[in-house]
């Protein structure tokens, strides 16, 4: 699911499940090879969502987070970040944060 600043609390901060925001851009090569190990996870997992924000196309909310690399992913249990993971990462890596 794409987000941005106007759905952003109501989708990751108000979910139920664990969330994923996986901060990307469409030009970024490791973007590209971490979003086929991300929907994985959540084809594998009913608990985990995935969150998608496009840093070109909402700037002001990845500035607002402090995004200076891309991907960065944030993990959400509960309305609150847990986990922080700045460039590309391998599924295990992703799901011992998870």
């Amino acid at each position: 699911m794409i987000v941005n600043k106007h759905n952003y609390e109501n989708e990751v901060m108000n979910s139920d499940k664990t969330v994923i925001v996986d901060f990307y851009a469409d030009w970024c090569g490791p973007c590209k090879m971490i979003a086929p190990i991300l929907e994985e996870i959540v084809a594998e997992n009913d608990s985990i969502k995935l969150c998608k924000v496009n840093v070109d196309n909402d700037g002001d909310l990845a500035m607002g987070f402090g995004i200076a690399s891309i991907p960065t992913l944030f993990i959400y249990k509960n309305g609150e970040i847990t986990s922080k993971i700045v460039g590309y990462r391998t599924k295990d890596e992703i799901l011992k944060l998870l």
